[in-house]
């Protein structure tokens, strides 16, 4: 029961703590809400952009031309020797009657396809690739296949995306890093403003014998409620935010060419990431903070 009443007693000088700075407390807050709100979103759009590469993957093809004059025999011979070829997933055949009707179905307006016939275009394979990464050499190996005249790929759109979802990478470890400094910058002189003005109290609690952990247990307190409600509300506002770019995206014209994730898809590994962060600044500034105050 004493223990019980210690314990409680703690916590509520911890929170009280937080009262009593009231403006700092509120700094803290804040500042952790937005660097979390920052990295996460940099953290979403690098996700976002790797399920669009991953879709890519699943959908991108080489394209192989047959050579004009090849018998109907030799090309359809052609399939086995392209689906030999390492990291070719699945081939689809394409006459020259379907590639014209695609495009003419693509173009719709008569008059882009006048005086174009289907003897203009050629017999076709798409190639469908495991590995995206492997798609330039798996368009080399099919190109030199006897009887294939060209090979076309969709890599610039592809190493286009790559390369955004790379520099967002490393921008937000960046970020991650200065932010993260930041906040237990702050969260540590929020503290320590707590600490100097109670550095008498401290210091008599040392002389009679008060152990350090039960000096340091309040502030502790109030780091980790601080941390606890930052990333909460930091949650919630990337919640707000993240849906409400998603409807705003799907609702205009890049909702066409993009594929937004849903937030669903990954809230609650965020919350337990944002909480773990707000915990782990609010604890570890507040470690920082009193450590001197206890060389008594």
């Amino acid at each position: 029961m004493k223990s019980l009443s210690k314990f409680l007693y703690l916590i509520k000088e911890g929170i009280k703590s937080i009262f009593t700075h009231g403006f700092m407390s509120f700094a803290s807050a804040s500042i952790i809400l937005a660097c979390l709100v920052i990295m996460g979103s940099f953290a979403l759009l690098s996700f976002n952009i790797s399920a669009m590469i991953d879709k890519l993957e699943q959908q991108n093809e080489v394209i192989a031309f047959v050579a004009d004059g090849t018998s109907e025999k030799d090309t359809a011979a052609l399939r086995a020797k392209i689906e030999a070829v390492p990291n070719v997933d699945k081939v689809v055949f394409e006459s020259r009657n379907d590639a014209f009707n695609a495009f003419k179905a693509q173009e719709g307006n008569q008059t882009s396809f006048v005086g174009i016939e289907a003897s203009d275009f050629r017999d076709r394979y798409h190639a469908f690739v495991s590995d995206i990464a492997l798609t330039q050499q798996t368009a080399d190996q099919i190109g030199q296949i006897p009887g294939i005249a060209q090979v076309n790929t969709h890599l610039d759109v592809v190493n286009g995306f790559i390369s955004v979802r790379n520099i967002i990478n490393i921008v937000t470890l960046v970020l991650a890093a200065i932010l993260f400094v930041v906040s237990v910058f702050i969260m540590t002189n929020t503290i320590k403003l707590a600490t100097f003005v109670r550095r008498e109290e401290i210091g008599i609690m040392k002389m009679v014998g008060a152990s350090n952990a039960f000096i340091r247990f309040p502030f502790v307190i109030e780091g980790l409620i601080l941390g606890l409600i930052g990333s909460g509300l930091a949650f919630l506002a990337e919640w707000g935010i993240y849906n409400l770019v998603n409807t705003r995206v799907m609702s205009g014209l890049a909702g066409q060419l993009v594929t937004v994730v849903p937030f669903a898809q990954f809230q609650y590994p965020m919350l337990l990431a944002y909480l773990g962060v707000g915990l782990f600044v609010g604890v570890f500034g507040s470690l920082i903070a009193i450590r001197n105050y206890l060389k008594v």
